[in-house]
């Protein structure tokens, strides 16, 4: 995903792009049923990865992500980009796991929590999100 801070007073200023990785880590109890194909985990990681995808990666992959405050000039310039996103807010680190927190959240079967996410911009540069901060 390519992106560029609104405002800001350094190079991030710019249109430059990273690849990002996601940790997500939920909790919950384990399921004990002998009878099902899911004994002995907290949640099938298969329906976990579909989570994120739907509503992380189909959505930001490849996308240029902006504040929707950028000047309309800007914007309009930029129009023929196939995956422009506007986003309410600043795409830091911090804001879109505050983002992907809430959209996740959502989509979690009622009996599992999300515990943290883990956004890393590059090898050096991460911000964390935990749920019990968050309370």
């Amino acid at each position: 995903m390519a992106h560029a801070l609104l405002g800001y007073d350094g190079p991030c200023k710019n249109i430059h792009g990273h690849s990002y990785y996601l940790y997500v880590t939920v909790i919950g109890n384990t399921i004990v049923n002998n009878n099902s194909s899911q004994n002995g985990m907290v949640m099938d990681f298969t329906e976990l990865k579909e989570i994120v995808k739907t509503e992380i990666t189909d959505r930001l992959d490849h996308a240029l992500a902006l504040n929707e405050n950028t000047p309309k000039e800007i914007i309009n310039s930029l129009k023929s980009f196939d995956n422009l996103v506007l986003l309410p807010y600043q795409p830091t680190c911090e804001n879109m796991l505050i983002d992907f927190a809430s959209r996740i959240i959502k989509k979690l079967p009622s009996h599992i929590s999300l515990f943290s996410l883990k956004l890393c911009e590059t090898v050096t540069s991460s911000a964390e999100w935990f749920a019990d901060d968050n309370i």
